[in-house]
């Protein structure tokens, strides 16, 4: 059964406003003392995964070119790149990066060797650069900033020595007392070895005498597409698709980008709620990351699935919509802000339309222009004429005709001054001989 968190922290809208905007960014700081060029690069290639990266996909072509794939081999490596990227996506990524389950001792046990199939680092390395990239998101110490770029959040970050002392802090205190995770941690090499290359070909030459379909499809095509259907995570995620519950970050909610990375595409949900193991929240969104933890937890394998609460989901969307809103309405006219008019007695508003010449009328103590608009009247000129210099509150809204939104719209553009007191009802209570002039005259006209 999914576990609620706790109501999320909720900044206000008004709080928000000076945030850093993802697209306006200042230009992060280089990451190594010199510029890189064709010369001097070679000093700072992180040569275990440029030769790791860089053969893999060669030894793919390869295999592509000269061999023949057989059906069962390809189902089977189809099934082993699931297997293996859900080590990643339900282990590394939602397991032990995030804790928003927990799983059972067997489940585990096998998200920890399907992990390591899947050859992007232990346990505890994966899961600290990923909590540095929360935490840090787009800065200079996230490790892999797609303000850096698309190249560099994708891949390119693994291809240089990064000094560690760029890298922001990430406590990882319970994963280095979690026995399985430091178990694969220290055996991560032959781990690697077993399951990223000889189990899978040896199923294949075992099961039906594939050895060689087993080697290149299953083990190394295979890895490649497992890696960077993972890569895009960091790369495809902060650059596709919109920010329906923050933009004030690079994460993105985009369909194709969970078609590729087997769920992780709604990123901009994740980053906002970071332990929820869902990552697509409605049942139409592809996750199937979220739909294998939820059948183990039918199955009694997981348990404890972290669901931040609707009302607290509904909050982010809500404040997004709120700021596209002002968006757009600051895109258009709105006349004077009423706090910025000038103020007058309504004595003096009736002085000005008799004595000079002014054609004003009076609505909820805000004093209109209406010279221009006279001839446009919808109900025709007389109306407006009988209400020069007088008070059309009460005819407004409905006394003679129930204004709509967009005649408030229109008028807001006419805006001349503001009454004190409000009108010619606070005015003639303050001066009980004054006679009133509002929408009853005009109906006995």
């Amino acid at each position: 059964m999914a576990t609620p968190l706790p109501p999320a922290f909720f900044i206000p809208a008004t709080q928000t406003e000076s945030r850093r905007d993802p697209l306006k960014h200042e230009e992060l700081p280089p990451l190594f003392p010199e510029k890189i060029t064709i010369f001097n690069v070679w000093k700072y290639l992180d040569y275990k995964h440029v030769i790791g990266l860089g053969l893999t996909p060669l030894i793919a072509l390869y295999g592509l070119l000269t061999t023949e794939i057989q059906r069962k081999t390809l189902v089977w490596s189809i099934i082993y790149y699931y297997a293996t990227g859900l080590g990643i996506t339900a282990g590394y990524h939602r397991l032990w990066a995030h804790r928003a389950y927990n799983a059972g001792p067997a489940m585990s046990f096998v998200l920890a060797l399907l992990g390591a199939g899947a050859v992007e680092g232990s346990i505890q390395w994966w899961s600290r650069g990923h909590r540095a990239h929360h935490r840090w998101t787009d800065t200079e110490k996230d490790p892999y900033s797609a303000h850096r770029g698309l190249f560099f959040s994708h891949i390119g970050w693994m291809l240089i020595k990064r000094p560690g002392w760029k890298i922001g802090h990430a406590d990882v205190d319970d994963l280095k007392k979690n026995k399985l995770v430091q178990w694969q941690h220290k055996n991560y090499i032959p781990l690697v070895l077993f399951m990223g290359i000889i189990f899978p070909t040896a199923v294949a030459g075992l099961g039906w005498g594939d050895w060689r379909g087993g080697y290149f499809f299953a083990a190394i095509l295979r890895l490649v597409f497992v890696h960077h259907a993972t890569f895009c995570v960091n790369s495809l995620a902060h650059w596709l698709g919109e920010g329906p519950f923050d933009d004030r970050h690079s994460p993105r909610d985009h369909f194709i980008t969970a078609f590729v990375t087997l769920g992780e595409g709604y990123h901009n949900f994740h980053h906002q709620f970071p332990q929820d193991y869902r990552n697509a929240i409605r049942f139409y969104q592809y996750d199937p990351t979220k739909w294998v933890i939820a059948i183990c937890a039918f199955l009694g394998l997981a348990s404890h699935l972290k669901t931040f609460p609707e009302n607290e989901v509904q909050k982010g969307k809500l404040h997004m919509i709120e700021k596209k809103v002002q968006e757009k309405k600051s895109k258009l006219q709105w006349g004077t802000p009423i706090s910025e008019l000038p103020v007058m007695s309504f004595e003096d508003f009736q002085d000005v339309c008799k004595n000079g010449g002014k054609k004003w009328i009076l609505l909820e103590g805000v004093v209109y222009d209406v010279a221009d608009f006279i001839s446009e009247h919808p109900g025709g000129p007389k109306y407006l004429n009988m209400a020069i210099g007088k008070d059309m509150t009460a005819a407004f809204n409905g006394g003679m005709y129930d204004h709509s939104n967009a005649a408030r719209n229109l008028l807001s553009l006419m805006r001349v001054a503001v009454v004190e007191y409000g009108g010619e009802v606070e005015a003639q209570k303050k001066n009980p001989s004054m006679p009133i002039y509002g929408s009853d005259h005009i109906k006995a006209e």
